[in-house]
């Protein structure tokens, strides 16, 4: 039997520590993050519009379609794998949306999150990430998918496609054994549903799959069902032997 009980942790800090200390930037309590706006209030006002805008600015003449789904990238990896290394260190985030504050860099990208607090332990879920993603998809993604089609025009595949690379990174780099044969967060994308019992949106976004076309021929690489369109955007490099497109694995 798991219980989740609040209680008074050390700091956040003591959880984004060693390669993943970078994420204390990206996740804090919102007391202590500079320009924190309530997230219903962004995305219900215009200021999720001129967020957009002020990142397309550093990308005259770039598709719509891809200025969207890149902001998006730098929402969910800001997102994501702090809240999978904290699951992984079994602490569970407040990642409701209503509850959450979002801060901005001066380009517009999201430059860090604010939560309520500093969240509650619990033991299950960590290893077995069709568990762990359950409070942050119900509470977060599910909404922020919705509000990415309805105010920005963002297909639902594509923002499920860009939120499953991030979750795979972070639940392989804390896994406690893996090895370049090995591939710990499989089930979550071949899962028809998730351990609440609700369909799986992740299932078949990612794909082991043999690299025949590069330097190391037969090298197995992850690769998305659906493109991020960053080829769409001047300056921005290719996602190379990863990419779903054949021709943009260059």
């Amino acid at each position: 039997m798991t219980v989740a009980t609040v209680f008074d942790p050390p700091g956040l800090k003591t959880v984004f520590a060693g390669e993943h200390a970078w994420c204390g930037e990206k996740m804090k309590v919102t007391a202590a993050l500079e320009g924190a706006v309530p997230l219903s209030q962004f995305f219900a006002s215009g200021a999720f519009e001129a967020a957009l805008q002020r990142y397309g600015e550093a990308h005259p003449g770039g598709d719509r379609r891809a200025i969207v789904s890149m902001w998006s990238l730098y929402y969910f990896s800001a997102l994501a794998i702090p809240f999978i290394v904290a699951r992984r260190a079994e602490r569970l985030l407040p990642v409701s949306l209503g509850t959450m504050t979002i801060a901005l860099a001066e380009d517009g990208l999201p430059r860090a999150f604010g939560l309520i607090d500093e969240g509650v332990w619990s033991d299950e879920g960590g290893e077995d990430l069709a568990r762990a993603v359950v409070p942050l998809l119900r509470g977060h993604l599910e909404p922020v998918v919705d509000r990415l089609k309805s105010r920005a025009g963002m297909a639902p595949k594509l923002a499920w496609n860009n939120v499953a690379v991030y979750l795979d990174y972070a639940f392989n780099a804390t896994a406690t054994t893996a090895d370049a044969e090995t591939w710990p967060a499989r089930p979550l994308f071949e899962a028809d549903r998730l351990a609440d019992g609700g369909v799986n949106p992740f299932k078949g976004c990612l794909k082991r799959e043999s690299d025949e076309m590069g330097p190391e021929p037969g090298r197995l690489v992850c690769r998305r069902k659906v493109c991020c369109l960053r080829y769409l955007l001047p300056g921005i490099p290719s996602c190379g032997a990863l990419c779903a497109l054949p021709a943009q694995r260059h």
